[in-house]
């Protein structure tokens, strides 16, 4: 039985965390299969420095003092935190070595026989540090994130010596996969995306009592995601009006969070929307189920934003397909992947709201439509995106190393 630490700047924090949940889901399936699996992920004020969920053992490294000033992970992540906040940019070295010092520490303590660091930075590049002094194979997993602010100076070359040193690396899309062959061409890379719940993800969630809960009279839209730049959000209100012109009685829900809200929240009133365009914040993970179940249309209208970042799977539109809701995205990063235009959704340009607002509409006047690529987007990620399948070929590269 293999003994693997799974690294990590995204991980639930406490029970019903808001944060997203894939490496957990992971490891835990993972664990299922034989590995015994021990977390790594940075602290977070009020979270555990020690755990067990379930079979797993988690550790939460502190790398700032005192904990309450740690700013750096967690809420929209390492990039978005660096924007908005000069206490997270002096703590980037502190990361790196309270991280570095942490990873051995387990090695030890764990008798750690494989490292697999989720992204390139900066658990990439400290599995490569720690496979030189202790001679550890890891597989480095990039998520997209992580790889568009590397595309030059240092940082490539840190990038480049993650990736190269790596015994694996994969990729949770086709476009992240080019993106990391951007940076080393010399390297395979293995797609392997992030999954879904299909148990948890299902149209038997489909609850009327959000009707109510949010006066949705007519049709429903949906989007979930972190209020960031990269996700459009703006581009879906400003498809409202149209849509209301032939649809009068739809509502659109925003579910979430994050630094665009003020402007968004500014943006329905200036529109005068306040009637059909709603903002639920943050809901926790096992609640979301019910609104994808619910909705009749699951929009994405993520962009690549001003620094490059974009949408490197999407798991949303995995979570909403699998739910039976039809969805809508664009053609950016690896939505596409998931998204083939009229076979298992409608895609759309980025940062067109006219074409939003055709699409939407379509889809709404037309129920059978719906049905047809509801029926076809259940079998291609049923092919493709069930976690038991991710899980099992990240097993497969684990039965390969040494």
């Amino acid at each position: 039985m293999k003994n693997v630490l799974v690294t990590a700047t995204t991980f639930p924090r406490w029970e019903n965390d808001t944060e997203p949940s894939f490496v957990f889901t992971l490891s835990r399936l993972l664990a299922k299969r034989g590995c015994n699996i021990t977390v790594l992920a940075p602290h977070y004020p009020n979270a555990k420095k020690f755990e067990r969920i379930g079979s797993l053992k988690v550790y939460r490294f502190q790398y700032f003092y005192p904990a309450k000033l740690e700013r750096l992970c967690y809420e929209g992540g390492i990039l978005e935190n660096l924007k908005r906040s000069f206490l997270a940019k002096i703590q980037v070295p502190f990361l790196f070595i309270s991280e570095y010092f942490c990873t051995i520490k387990i090695i030890k303590k764990e008798k750690i026989s494989i490292v697999h660091a989720h992204w390139i930075l900066p658990q990439g590049f400290l599995a490569a540090l720690i496979k030189k002094f202790y001679n550890l194979p890891y597989i480095a997993t990039a998520h997209a994130g992580d790889i568009f602010p590397l595309k030059k100076g240092m940082l490539k070359n840190i990038a480049r010596l993650a990736i190269r040193n790596s015994s694996f690396v994969t990729a949770n899309s086709s476009f992240t996969k080019a993106s990391i062959l951007g940076i080393f061409p010399h390297k395979t890379i293995e797609i392997i995306p992030m999954g879904v719940d299909l148990s948890q993800f299902n149209p038997k969630n489909r609850d009327g009592t959000l009707r109510q809960r949010y006066k949705i009279e007519g049709h429903f839209i949906l989007f979930v995601g972190r209020l960031a730049e990269k996700k459009g959000v703006e581009y879906l209100i400003k498809a409202m009006p149209s849509v209301l012109n032939q649809l009068p009685s739809s509502k659109l829900l925003i579910v979430g969070d994050g630094r665009e809200m003020p402007a968004l929240a500014s943006l329905v009133k200036q529109l005068n929307l306040q009637n059909n365009v709603a903002f639920a914040g943050k809901i926790r993970n096992e609640e979301l189920p019910k609104f994808y179940a619910t909705a009749d249309v699951f929009v994405g209208p993520s962009i690549v934003a001003k620094n490059g970042d974009t949408e490197g799977l999407g798991v949303v539109f995995l979570e909403a397909i699998a739910s039976g809701a039809c969805v809508i995205g664009t053609n950016v990063g690896g939505i596409p992947d998931i998204i083939k235009n009229n076979k298992t959704g409608i895609l759309v340009e980025e940062k067109n709201s006219q074409e939003f607002a055709q699409a939407i509409v379509r889809l709404l006047k037309d129920k059978s439509l719906r049905k047809k690529l509801s029926k076809n987007a259940i079998k291609h990620i049923k092919d493709i995106y069930s976690w038991d399948k991710v899980a099992d070929r990240f097993a497969r590269l684990y039965s390969k190393m040494e």
